[in-house]
């Protein structure tokens, strides 16, 4: 598999106190299995779908205990995460951590955009990242839900090769940033109710599934939290979820679309 162009998505991953817990929960609603966990790399537990690589888990760091907010960090890919470091920084970023190699499967960088919305980068080793993509169980979009749109468009096309596209509605502002033509990543300005006043701004990972109101149904049985949705939308029926230990994600139905595909404008 050829490592993916820069800016693209290419990895989530999200720590749980309860490691058990979320196998089962994610087992149970997006069909996971996982594979066995490396002492080596603090337990960081890989999650499958139809035996392909979709995501990870990992519990807490000595010491963490207690403080661990659960949430799905995305990554972006990198050529050197290094010098992308360093562009975070230029632009007003937070680099949080790294960058550090993770033995021979690649490097990484976590960071902030200015308004505090957390994402990840991933300069591939022999981890290239999802081996699955688009389909039931896989990771499929993200979108950054930012109170400050204008530090997000600012930001993200400066660190990352993006063209912009503008969605033409007067209902939302909505914005896709593309690579090489493809769309990779939205950025959706929150309204005054679509965040919780507690709540960060925040890159948003959806998962592909194939009925999004049985998915939905499943997360509020088994201790989730339904945020937003089911709704219906020409990219298909969605909804916005969060697990138990309180990582919020999205949940899409590909296959069921309503209405047209909005108009977009390149800026």
């Amino acid at each position: 598999m050829p490592v993916l162009p820069e800016g693209t998505p290419c990895w989530a991953d999200a720590m749980f106190t309860d490691l058990e817990g979320a196998k089962a929960f994610y087992g149970d609603v997006l069909g996971w299995t996982f594979g066995e966990s490396s002492s080596e790399y603090g337990n960081y537990t890989q999650a499958y779908s139809d035996g392909k690589a979709v995501a990870a888990i990992v519990p807490p760091m000595p010491g963490q205990d207690g403080t661990v907010v659960s949430a799905w960090c995305l990554y972006l890919a990198s050529p050197d995460a290094a010098t992308t470091a360093e562009k975070i920084r230029a632009n007003g970023g937070e680099v949080l951590m790294g960058p550090m190699a993770v033995g021979e499967f690649g490097s990484m960088v976590i960071a902030k955009d200015p308004a505090g919305v957390a994402f990840g980068v991933w300069q591939a080793g022999t981890h290239e990242g999802f081996e699955k993509q688009g389909a039931s169980g896989a990771y499929t979009w993200a979108e950054v839900i930012t109170r400050d749109a204008a530090a997000a468009d600012g930001f993200f096309p400066a660190v990352f090769p993006y063209a912009v596209k503008r969605m033409d509605s007067e209902q939302v502002d909505y914005k896709i940033f593309h690579v090489r033509e493809q769309p990779v990543l939205g950025r959706m300005q929150a309204g005054p109710t679509d965040l919780a006043p507690e709540a960060p701004n925040y890159l948003s990972v959806y998962f592909a599934v194939d009925d999004c109101d049985a998915t939905v149904a499943k997360v509020t049985e088994r201790g989730g939290t339904l945020h937003f949705g089911p709704m219906d939308s020409p990219f298909g029926r969605f909804a916005a979820v969060g697990d138990p230990q309180g990582a919020a994600f999205g949940v899409i139905d590909l296959g069921r679309t309503a209405g047209d595909m909005p108009a977009m404008v390149a800026e």
